[in-house]
């Protein structure tokens, strides 16, 4: 059982073995500008999340005014509609209205033949 955990454990050792020689040839090669490296990455990283959230909050604000947009535009669609629709009830109205029924046409017809053979 001793062994099994030593054989666990080794790789984790190895590991950390590895990762401290790492850190020690990265602070030969590069020494004290790998602070300033740091400190500039960092500096970049935050601006990237800054321009991330201000273009985040951008997209979030057009989205709302294109909502608000095709609302309006809806509404207005569906006003000129019913606009229309009266409009054209009004003009079948007026068209009902001015139109002689056939039966009455020709009833006239009738009496104006008569009057003529009448006189």
């Amino acid at each position: 059982m001793a062994k099994e955990n030593k054989a666990i454990e080794s790789p984790q050792n190895e590991t950390d073995a590895a990762t401290s020689k790492i850190e020690a040839i990265k602070n030969l090669i590069f020494g004290e500008n790998i602070v300033a490296y740091d400190s500039e990455f960092d500096a970049v990283k935050k601006d990237i999340l800054t321009k991330r959230k201000e273009l985040e909050d951008l997209v979030q604000d057009t989205r709302k005014e294109l909502l608000q947009a095709i609302d309006n535009l809806s509404t207005d669609v569906n006003i000129r509609i019913t606009d229309l629709e009266d409009t054209l009830a009004d003009n079948v109205a007026t068209l009902e209205s001015k139109k002689v029924d056939k039966k009455t046409l020709g009833d006239l017809l009738i009496a104006m033949g008569e009057k003529i053979n009448q006189k």
